[in-house]
């Protein structure tokens, strides 16, 4: 795992190098969450809405929307797809995310329309993690996670 200014940044993700990060799943899903430089720059979350399974979403849709005092925003797939999970416990403790992004706090799994090219918009290894780390720069964050 690579580490810039405090945040994590797992090699083995894929980034939209903004704000999303997805991990692949073995049986075709797509995992799809938010990166750690995203959660310290929105602070704590208060309220996540995850769209129900079945849904349909195009690419650059939103799969979710995240609330905290000082921001709101949406989650963008970077492909279209059907929600086949979404992580439920988010939705009672959406501050899960400040804590591990990248664990427990996932937000939804996608089955990919065109799992072929489904990863065609982000970036993975030492590209992405140089990208991230100019994004973190230019913003000037300095990652935190909250403890519980």
């Amino acid at each position: 795992m690579s580490e810039y200014n405090g945040c994590e940044l797992p090699e083995d993700l894929f980034y939209d190098l903004d704000y999303v990060w997805v991990r692949p799943e073995e049986d075709g899903t797509l995992t799809i969450g938010v990166t750690d430089p995203a959660q310290t720059m929105s602070g704590r979350l208060q309220k996540a809405r995850i769209k129900k399974t079945g849904t349909h979403l195009e690419a650059g849709r939103h799969v979710a929307t995240l609330e905290s005092g000082k921001w709101a925003g949406g989650v963008p797939v970077p492909f279209a797809g059907e929600v086949i999970a979404r992580n439920e416990q988010l939705l009672e403790d959406p501050h899960l995310i400040n804590i591990d992004p990248y664990k427990d706090a996932w937000i939804a799994r996608v089955k990919p329309d065109d799992p072929q090219h489904a990863l065609d918009n982000v970036k993975t290894g030492s590209e992405a993690i140089e990208a991230l780390e100019a994004w973190i720069k230019r913003y000037g964050v300095q990652c935190m996670r909250c403890s519980e």
